[in-house]
This record gives C-alpha cells, sequence and structure tokens, in this order.
C-alpha cells in the first residue's frame, strides 16, 4: 500500500469532471468556495440531501472560535487506528520509502496548499489523541492560508492555538496530553467523521457545531440551489407577512406558475434580489407545468 496516491484519489472521485489539484484531488474552483461562505447549514445542506446523500453531515462537534466563523475548503483526508507494534513498523517503512518525515500527523500536514482542510478520523481518541496543536495550526494557517481542521478527536494547546489568525478547527474534545500510540490507515482515502462520510476534494462546510461534506461534482449545483432557496425565503416571508401565500404553499417542493412569476417580478425589481439575476428558473417553470412526481410532502 501506499499513501496519498494519485491514481487511487481520480479513481475514488469518477464523478467529478473538472480540473484537479496535483495529488488527484477535485479542484472546486474558488469561487464557489467563496460563495458557500454567505449561505446557511439549511440551505447548503437540503441540495445533497434530496439527491441521496444522507450522511454528509457531523453535529456532535465543538470549535475552536464560536464567533460565527465558517470553515470552507478542499478536503485533505486522513484516518488513525490505535497502535500495534507490527503495523507500526510496516507504516514508518512505507512512509520512508515516500521520503516523509516526523509524526504521521506532520505526514499529511507537510501536504497542504492554499484552500485545503484538514479532515481526520482519530477514532475519537482525545486522551494522547491530540492530532493538533499550537505549531501545527501554526502550519496549517501558513499552508492553506485560510484553512482550518475537522478532528474525531482531541486537540491541545488551545490558548496558543486560538491565537492562530483566520483559522477555525472542529473537534471532539480537549486534552494536555501529546499524541501518542496510533498509527495511520489512510491519507487521501475515504474517512468517516462521526456519522459522516468525506471523500479527499469533497468542500468541507463548517457552521456552528455542524460539519457538512459536500460532494465535488455537486458544489456548483448545492451553491445555485441555495441561492435559490436563499430568495425563494427572502420572497416567501415576505408574502407570508403580507398575507398573500400561506406557509403551506411557500414550504411545498414545487411552486405554481403564478408564484414563480411573482418570485421573478420580486428578483428583477428588488434591490434585496439584486445578486440573485442570474439564477435560472427553467427547471422550476418546468416542474410546475408538467408536474413533480417527487412532490407529495412539503419542502425540507
Amino acid at each position: 500500500m501506499n499513501f496519498n496516491v494519485k491514481e487511487d484519489i481520480i479513481a475514488l472521485t469518477p464523478q467529478w469532471k473538472g480540473e484537479r489539484l496535483p495529488d488527484g484531488r477535485p479542484k472546486v474552483a474558488d469561487k464557489y468556495l467563496r460563495a458557500l461562505k454567505s449561505l446557511t447549514l439549511e440551505e447548503v445542506w437540503k441540495p445533497i440531501f434530496v439527491k441521496g446523500y444522507e450522511s454528509q453531515f457531523e453535529g456532535r462537534l465543538k470549535t475552536l472560535h464560536n464567533d460565527g466563523r465558517k470553515l470552507v475548503g478542499r478536503a485533505v483526508t486522513c484516518s488513525f487506528c490505535p497502535s500495534r507494534p507490527d503495523l507500526h513498523e510496516t507504516m514508518q517503512n512505507i512512509g520512508k520509502q515516500e521520503g516523509r518525515t516526523g509524526t504521521y500527523n506532520q505526514w499529511v500536514i507537510d501536504s497542504l496548499i492554499e484552500g485545503d482542510v484538514i479532515v481526520v478520523d482519530m477514532y475519537d481518541k482525545i486522551y494522547k489523541g491530540t492530532f493538533l496543536g499550537g505549531n501545527l495550526t501554526t502550519a496549517i494557517k501558513t499552508k492553506t492560508k485560510t484553512g482550518g481542521g475537522v478532528v474525531w478527536g482531541g486537540i491541545r494547546d488551545v490558548e496558543q492555538m486560538e491565537k492562530v489568525e483566520g483559522v477555525q478547527v472542529y473537534y471532539r474534545g480537549i486534552d494536555p496530553t501529546p499524541i501518542r500510540d496510533f498509527v495511520i490507515t489512510g491519507f487521501n482515502t475515504p474517512t468517516q467523521i462521526g456519522n459522516a462520510i468525506c471523500l479527499p476534494g469533497d468542500v468541507v462546510f463548517g457552521a456552528g457545531g455542524g460539519v457538512l461534506f459536500i460532494p465535488s461534482h455537486l458544489v456548483a449545483e448545492v451553491v445555485e440551489g441555495a441561492s435559490k432557496t436563499q430568495v425563494k425565503d427572502l420572497f416567501g416571508f415576505e408574502m407570508i407577512t403580507l398575507n398573500k401565500f400561506t406557509t403551506a404553499q411557500i414550504d411545498k417542493n414545487t411552486w405554481t406558475e403564478e408564484m414563480l412569476d411573482m418570485l421573478m417580478e420580486f428578483i428583477k425589481t428588488d434591490p434585496r434580489a439584486e445578486e440573485y439575476r442570474s439564477l435560472d428558473w427553467s427547471q422550476e417553470y418546468d416542474l410546475a407545468i408538467n408536474g413533480d412526481p417527487n412532490d407529495t410532502q412539503s419542502a425540507l
């Protein structure tokens, strides 16, 4: 076996048809990463969930900063297990053959580039499972510029970490012990974070105490879908306030032609909707005219 294998990463993500990073991960365009920072968790989650991606969110995490900042970037994944002498020796030998130095967590952090977020399955280990501390958080900031990490395990040196400007980290617990007794089992392979699954190149979307992993091939659609949800909510709240539509009508997945026409007029004329004027609503009109076979319940 080998770590961070380009051919394996490409094979794991065949639905991505765009540009790739040097290691083979999908290179989701920066414009989508920027757009995601203005969206809410629910707006981003819905377009994924309705497509059957039901194991992309994990909410049982703590945040390094509780100031409302979001964590958005391209995932670099890694997985670990408890130490075992023969396995540790094998993995260390593979790493040496690949020119890797330092501890397992340093192997992964050394690979980071601008726009990355490290995603770590530390098998919920907190005591001696502190994947990040002050030094490695500083390294993450230096390499990724605006990134951070998601650690299904522990962190240490929290006061130092908090002083690293612009970084956000999601984690399970804090412990003063240094990281010990662990072995790497995967590097840019499928990685489980609690109830969620993350592939290399997924876009990490951290908001509040939860993290959503957006499949790379769905990001463009998710951003557009979330933008549509935003403007529909803006319009819908006003219509409910003016008593023009009921909440049941607004909450339907498929709106009528009349509602869509009113929405288009709202987008065209209301200054609050200016940023949404380039969105294409042809699919929504088609469903309004021909019917949506899946529209048996209210919108999620």
